[in-house]
C-alpha cells in the first residue's frame, strides 16, 4: 500500500490498517432505529426489438450537472406511478449491437411481519448549512485523502478485490458472480451509447508480483496486469436516456453482464439506508482515478447530505472513478450483524442552488427500493429473488 503524496507513510498505514480492523470494533447490536421498508416488485413486460445503436456517443468521465430546491427535494412519492414505471423501464444491449426495450409494472409487496430492512428513504427535513469550499470540479477536498492500494494482501482482498476497470475508462463494482455495476454515463450519453461499449470489455487487475520478473533476474516486474473479460449484455434505465441531466443523474447506473463468470469475492446489494442507520454515518469507495493510471485508490468520508435518489459526500475523486461502488456497513437481519453492502454508485459532481447559495459536491447516485428492485431482477433475471436484500 503506498500513502498520497501529503501524508506520512507511517500515518497513511495506521489510517487503513484501523479502517481494516473497524469491524472487530463496531458493536454487534443492530441500530437503535429499527425501519420497516418494504420492496416493491418488478413485472416486465415482453422485451420489444429497437434498431441497432450507432455508438456515436463520446464518453464524458468529468459527470457534472447543477440541481435547485426543487430538484433537491423531490422524490420517487412525488412522481405518479405512470412516470416511475416508465424510467424504471431498461434497454439491454446486446453484444451483436442489437436493443431491446423492456417496459415494467411496479406490484408493490403486501407488508411483512417484524423487521425487514433497518432500510427506509431519508426524511424530509431542512438542509444543514455546510461550510463552502471552492475548488475545481471533482478534485481535492483540501488534504488529499486517497491511499494507492497494492500489492497482493490488498489487491487480492475484499473489498478492495471487487473494483474493476471498465474498458470505457471507469470503474465498476462487482455484484455477483457475472455482474459488474457501474455507471450509465460510461455506456451512454443520455441519446446514444458511446463508441467503446461497442466492444465493451471489463478488467480485473492483477498485483505486479505475479506479472513475471526482468530478463535474467529474480526482480519483480512492478507493473500491473488488467485481464479483461468481453461483455455479454448491458443494462441502462430508461429514467437515464433521453432526460434532462439533472433528473436523469438519479438514474446513472448500468449492469454490464460478463461473458464469462469471475471466481473473485463480490459484494451484495442493499438498499440505501437513512443516514442514521449507516454505521458510522460514513461511505467508502475505490476505483481507478485517471491521475493515478494503474493504480486502485480507495477512500472513504463522511455522508455530508443526501435527498430522496443522492449521496452527497466530499469524498476526493477524479475523473475514472466513476462508477465505482460505493458501500457502507449496513445493519444485517439475518447475519445479526454489520456487513458491507453497495449502497450507490459514484456518478460525478453537482452544483447545489439552494436560497441562492451555490454549494458543490461530488455525488453518488442513491438505492431506492425501486432501484434496488430493479437491478436485483437485472442480477437474477427473476422477481422471486429480490424480495429482501
Amino acid at each position: 500500500m503506498t500513502p498520497h503524496e501529503n501524508c506520512s507513510p507511517r500515518l497513511s498505514l495506521s489510517v487503513l490498517v484501523l479502517w481494516l480492523l473497524l469491524p472487530l470494533l463496531l458493536s454487534s447490536r443492530p441500530p437503535p432505529h429499527q425501519h420497516h421498508v418494504h420492496l416493491p416488485s418488478l413485472v416486465p413486460h415482453a422485451p420489444m426489438p429497437l434498431t441497432r445503436s450507432r455508438f456515436s456517443a463520446h464518453t464524458q468521465l468529468d459527470f457534472t450537472t447543477h440541481c435547485n430546491a426543487s430538484c433537491f427535494h423531490k422524490g420517487e412519492q412525488d412522481s405518479d406511478r405512470e412516470h416511475l414505471t416508465e424510467k424504471l423501464a431498461f434497454e439491454t444491449l446486446y453484444a451483436d449491437g442489437s436493443r431491446t426495450l423492456t417496459a415494467v409494472d411496479v406490484e408493490e409487496e403486501e407488508e411483512s411481519e417484524g423487521p425487514v430492512s433497518p432500510v427506509q428513504p431519508p426524511p424530509r427535513r431542512g438542509r444543514r448549512i455546510l461550510v463552502k469550499h471552492t475548488r475545481q470540479r471533482r478534485q481535492i477536498y483540501g488534504a488529499d485523502g486517497r491511499f494507492n492500494i497494492r500489492g497482493d494482501h490488498f489487491l487480492l482482498d475484499y473489498p478492495f478485490s471487487t473494483a474493476v476497470r471498465i474498458s470505457t475508462g471507469c470503474t465498476g463494482v462487482l455484484v455477483s458472480q457475472r455482474h459488474v455495476l457501474t455507471a450509465a454515463h460510461c455506456v451512454h450519453d443520455g441519446m446514444d451509447y458511446v463508441k467503446g461499449a461497442r466492444k465493451l470489455r471489463v478488467g480485473f487487475l492483477t498485483p505486479p508480483s505475479i506479472n513475471g520478473t526482468k530478463p535474467g533476474g529474480q526482480t519483480p516486474i512492478k507493473k500491473p496486469l488488467v485481464r479483461w473479460v468481453h461483455v455479454k449484455r448491458t443494462r441502462v434505465p430508461k429514467g437515464w436516456i433521453q432526460g434532462p441531466q439533472e433528473v436523469s443523474m438519479d438514474f446513472d447506473y448500468a449492469l454490464l453482464e460478463l461473458r464469462w463468470p469471475h471466481r473473485r469475492p463480490f459484494m451484495r446489494l442493499s438498499v440505501a439506508p437513512s443516514l442514521e442507520d449507516l454505521a458510522g454515518k460514513r461511505i467508502h469507495f475505490s476505483g481507478f482515478d485517471s491521475d493515478r493510471p494503474g493504480e486502485l485508490v480507495y477512500r472513504f468520508c463522511p455522508v455530508e447530505d443526501e435527498s430522496n435518489d443522492l449521496i452527497y459526500q466530499h469524498c476526493d475523486a477524479r475523473p475514472g472513478a466513476s462508477g465505482s461502488g460505493v458501500y457502507g456497513r449496513v445493519w444485517d437481519n439475518a447475519l445479526e450483524r454489520w456487513e458491507r453492502k453497495v449502497i450507490g454508485i459514484f456518478s460525478g459532481h453537482q452544483w447545489l442552488e439552494i436560497d441562492g447559495e451555490n454549494r458543490d459536491y461530488n455525488v453518488a447516485v442513491r438505492f431506492t427500493p425501486l432501484k434496488f428492485a430493479q437491478i436485483c431482477y437485472w442480477v437474477h433475471g427473476n422477481r422471486m429473488n429480490c424480495s429482501q436484500n
